[in-house]
């Protein structure tokens, strides 16, 4: 059969009846996205066959779909394995400890807000803020009465501001270097917007914590002697922590990173729990930590950890991936992107469209890469014609790609943050709200600020010669 070519009416149509079929089994239906993506999966197959695709074409996007996406597994299973040798050797312990004696719950989630901005432009990483000092803040918001869903819209929303602007982030450079503009020259452009976005985020989570504490000193104080007679508490615990940072400056990159700080952890846990045996130490990072404090809620906050713990995340990633190599092979993303570049005449059309093809690259593929590649390589030159500079390309990618990307219940960073911390995509999406604010300011502006060409040139008249 002859391979045939797919028009943008049978792209649109397509992409319609993926988009239904997958948002009426997650939204109304309170299904695991699996098993949705696997459906649509499977309609796309028969598409391509009925299209005329050989399977070798077939198996082709299915397998570039899924490449892009083995490094991010391997560092989510490292993670779960990091996660649950830091509560055994008693470093997340001691960071909530110690947080519980710093911060105070009135200013709780503007506290949290901050400290995960500070460290992911750190460490220039939105993953591993989130499970690390991200897993301690979340614990300490559950204990001080704070609704688990908008204590993760803090943490996240930190954490992706911090990755936006750090130098170390790898997708503020390939935002950066998609654009072909100088990376700080980038991260200077990208503060119009971030500022703005974090100002927002901070006063809302100010207003948010000063009514949502339901209870503090009582628990609080239980959960304190209960990790003080349950784990090691010192600051000898926080040196994986140090080690993070470290490597961060350095510019390690993250998988030696985090085999580093597992390394580490093992060796500061046998330090203080000599009789730990290997078989003991495998089951650990294997299945995760299970506490034994004998406090219900102290138990059920630190049990967690363990590479089979991200494997629920793992096999969605895959499908998800599977099924954007797909999209992508079928050339149904091309075909659309294509067919919508010759219509953005204007400034703020342009940004606009950028921005909606980052977050539908996000929704179709649920990948953070390709939503700032994808976009990037269809509209730069467009910018070029109308003469607006590609930092601003750059910016709306970057915020519309990557942070937008945890909005996504079967993005990359959507699925890890329901992993690691246990809250749905769907519960804290309305407290992300950096993540909103930062894509939707970045439009606005596009729309209403002076000073840029807005409209194609003319031709210049040529002087006679």
């Amino acid at each position: 059969m002859k391979k045939e070519e797919v028009s943008l009416n049978e792209s649109v149509f397509l992409l319609v009846i993926l988009l239904a079929i997958i948002g009426t089994c997650i939204i109304l239906l309170s299904m695991d996205p699996q098993i949705p993506i696997l459906i649509s999966i499977g309609i796309m197959i028969i598409f391509a066959k009925v299209k005329g695709f050989s399977w070798d074409a077939i198996h082709k996007g299915l397998q570039n779909g899924i490449t892009p996406g083995l490094i991010p597994i391997l560092i989510f299973m490292l993670i779960g394995a990091l996660v649950s040798v830091w509560i055994a050797a008693g470093t997340i312990p001691t960071i909530m400890v110690y947080g519980f004696g710093i911060l105070s719950a009135k200013f709780f989630l503007p506290s949290v807000f901050l400290i995960c901005a500070l460290v992911g432009v750190t460490v220039g990483s939105s993953f591993t803020t989130i499970s690390t000092v991200g897993i301690a803040l979340f614990g300490m918001g559950q204990i001080m009465g704070y609704d688990p869903a908008i204590t993760t819209g803090a943490i996240i929303s930190g954490a992706f501001l911090g990755n936006n602007i750090s130098p170390l982030s790898d997708t503020t450079n390939l935002a950066s270097a998609i654009a072909e503009v100088d990376l700080f020259a980038h991260i200077r452009y990208m503060l119009r917007v971030v500022i703005p976005a974090a100002l927002i985020s901070l006063v809302f989570f100010a207003v948010a914590g000063r009514s949502g504490v339901l209870s503090t000193g009582a628990k609080i104080s239980e959960l304190v002697d209960t990790l003080n007679a349950s784990f090691v508490i010192s600051v000898m615990t926080l040196i994986p922590v140090l080690v993070l940072f470290l490597s961060a400056w350095r510019k390690v990159p993250a998988i030696p990173t985090l085999l580093l700080c597992i390394a580490v952890t093992i060796i500061v846990l046998f330090i203080y729990h000599p009789g730990t045996g290997f078989l003991e130490l495998s089951r650990l990072m294997q299945d995760g930590y299970v506490a034994t404090t004998g406090v219900e809620s102290v138990d059920k906050l630190l049990s967690r950890g363990g590479i089979q713990s991200m494997m629920w995340s793992v096999s969605l990633i895959l499908l998800a991936l599977a099924m954007g190599g797909l999209l992508v092979e079928l050339k149904i993303i091309g075909t659309i992107i294509s067919s919508v570049s010759g219509f953005v005449s204007t400034k703020g059309k342009l940004i606009l469209t950028t921005a909606l093809s980052s977050v539908g690259i996000n929704l179709l593929l649920g990948e953070q890469y390709l939503s700032i590649i994808l976009p990037g390589e269809a509209f730069k030159r467009q910018y070029d014609k109308i003469d607006l500079p590609r930092k601003e390309m750059s910016r709306i990618a970057a915020n519309a790609g990557a942070a937008v990307n945890a909005l996504i219940p079967w993005g990359v960073s959507g699925v890890f943050i329901a992993g690691t911390l246990g809250i749905s995509t769907l519960a804290y999406f309305p407290y992300a709200i950096f993540c909103i604010t930062a894509p939707v300011l970045n439009v606005l502006y596009g729309f209403v600020n002076p000073g840029k060409t807005n409209v194609l040139p003319r031709p210049r008249k040529r002087s006679p010669s």
